[in-house]
C-alpha cells in the first residue's frame, strides 16, 4: 500500500526534520553507516567536499527513484522482497552517471576520489537511506528530504574530519598513533560529541 502524501505542516517541521537527519541521526556518528569513504577520503577538505557533494546528489535522487520503483513497480507486482537488489541497481546507475560527469567536467576531482567514487554504489549510507524510507513508510517528499538531509549530515561529518586531519599533518602526533590510529580516536570523540544532539529532536 502506497503511503499518503503527508508532507510537512510548516517550515518549522522541515527544519526540525533537517536537524534530526544532520545531527541527531547522522549516518556516520549515530547510525555508523558509510564509514569506509568517511575514513578513506577525509584526508583533504577539497576531496571530502567533492565526495560529500557526490553522495548528496546520489542519495537525493536514489531516495526518489527507489521510492518510485518500490511503490509503482515492486509492490503492485508483489515483488517487494526484491527491494534490496532493485535499490542497488538504481544506485549503481546513478553512480555511473556521476562518475561520467566528473570524469568529463572535473577530472582533478575524479582522480582524487579514485576508487572511492565507484564505491558509492556499495556505500551502506546510500543503501541505508533507501531502506529506511521504505521501512518508515515515508511518502515521496519525506523520502527525498531524508535522502538529501541525511547526505548533508554525511557531508558535514566528512568535512569536519578532513579539517581535523589536515591540522594533524602539522601536529606532533605520537608515532604509534599516526595514520588511521589517530583517525579512529578522532572519529570516536566526534561521535561522542554528536551524541549530545540525540534526544533533541526525533
Amino acid at each position: 500500500m502506497m503511503p499518503a502524501l503527508e508532507g510537512f505542516n510548516s517550515f518549522g517541521d522541515i527544519l526540525l526534520f533537517m536537524v534530526a537527519c544532520v545531527l541527531s541521526n547522522n549516518f556516520i556518528f549515530s547510525r555508523y553507516l558509510g564509514i569506509c569513504p568517511f575514513l578513506g577520503v577525509s584526508s583533504k577538505v577539497e576531496t571530502a567536499v567533492g565526495m560529500g557533494m557526490a553522495v548528496t546528489f546520489v542519495m537525493g535522487l536514489a531516495s526518489l527513484f527507489t521510492w518510485m520503483v518500490y511503490y509503482w513497480l515492486l509492490v503492485p507486482l508483489n515483488l517487494a522482497y526484491l527491494d534490496t537488489i532493485s535499490f542497488i541497481l538504481v544506485i549503481a546507475s546513478l553512480v555511473q552517471f556521476v562518475e561520467m560527469f566528473l570524469k568529463k567536467s572535473v577530472p582533478s576531482l575524479y582522480k582524487a576520489l579514485g576508487i572511492y567514487l565507484p564505491l558509492i554504489t556499495t556505500n551502506c549510507a546510500v543503501l541505508g537511506v533507501t531502506v529506511l524510507n521504505v521501512s518508515g513508510s515515508y511518502d515521496v517528499l519525506k523520502s527525498v528530504f531524508n535522502g538529501v538531509f541525511g547526505a548533508l549530515g554525511f557531508l558535514l561529518a566528512i568535512v569536519l574530519m578532513a579539517g581535523v586531519r589536515e591540522r594533524l599533518e602539522t601536529s606532533d602526533v605520537p608515532k604509534p598513533l599516526r595514520g588511521f590510529a589517530i583517525s579512529f580516536i578522532i572519529a570516536g570523540l566526534m561521535s561522542v560529541a554528536f551524541l549530545g544532539f540525540v534526544g533533541l529532536v526525533k
